[in-house]
């Protein structure tokens, strides 16, 4: 059994290595682990699936309200997103990419302890592979954004990284309507799915407020309904059977 503790946190990352995922995307592959950061069965068709349908998509329908009609003073929609793990800067640039197709005003907080050295960034075909050019242009942006510091990176995008592990970051009560948890799988990192972890982001959420992640292991929803969540599991992406997605009580 994994015991949490701060001195189990992991220090520093194996050397990292390009690899091409079936859908032409790239992801990033650990072989000291045999661990990518994408699925080998598509990069972009994972995080589509995984945090932009099931998540962003489901949040905007179920947990952030609509506008009220009559009040066109209140503006675009607002969704505060907090994700552990911003890795290769890939559900950071799908999201912006459907903010933009349906005008929503983001605010975009991303944790990354290990971030990429620029030429890995400079590697990556992610952003070649999205179709509007100030998307690839956003995409660089956001990985230069220094530690701390927020910067709106379109309009309506608000995006702030903070180089750290959440074990070393605070958060003010009922900040975001959604997270991503895309930290390495639990048996690299078990230390990012202990319950711990999960208690420490439920109560940054607002009530009702849905955490999606890729895995689905027993361990894992255990420690999600102890730290105060209902679970549902929709259908996985390609390769995964299910996934988990996480509703705060």
């Amino acid at each position: 059994m994994f015991i949490f503790d701060k001195k189990n946190v992991l220090k520093k990352l194996p050397d990292r290595e390009l690899r091409l995922t079936a859908d032409g995307s790239h992801t990033l592959h650990l072989p000291d682990w045999g661990e990518h950061y994408h699925s080998l069965h598509g990069a972009m068709a994972e995080s589509r699936h995984v945090f932009i349908r099931e998540g962003f998509d489901y949040a905007l329908r179920h947990v952030l309200p609509p506008l009220v009609e009559g009040f066109p003073e209140s503006g675009m929609r607002k969704l505060s997103v907090l994700e552990v793990g911003f890795g290769t800067g890939l559900n950071a640039l799908l999201t912006l990419e459907r903010a933009l197709q349906l005008e929503v005003s983001v605010a975009y907080t991303a944790l990354e302890p290990f971030p990429l050295a620029e030429q890995e960034i400079m590697a990556l075909n992610i952003p070649d592979k999205v179709s509007d050019g100030k998307l690839k242009e956003a995409f660089f942006q956001m990985h230069a954004v220094p530690d701390g510091v927020g910067l709106e990176i379109l309009p309506g995008f608000f995006f702030t990284i903070k180089k750290l592990g959440i074990q070393d970051v605070s958060f003010r009560n009922e900040s975001f309507h959604l997270v991503y948890h895309d930290a390495f799988a639990p048996q690299f990192q078990p230390e990012m799915w202990h319950v711990k972890v999960f208690r420490k982001i439920c109560p940054a959420m607002v009530p009702g407020g849905v955490l999606t992640t890729y895995s689905a292991k027993g361990d894992v929803k255990r420690a999600l309904r102890a730290a105060g969540f209902r679970l549902e599991h929709p259908g996985g992406p390609a390769g995964k059977r299910e996934m988990t997605r996480a509703q705060k009580i």
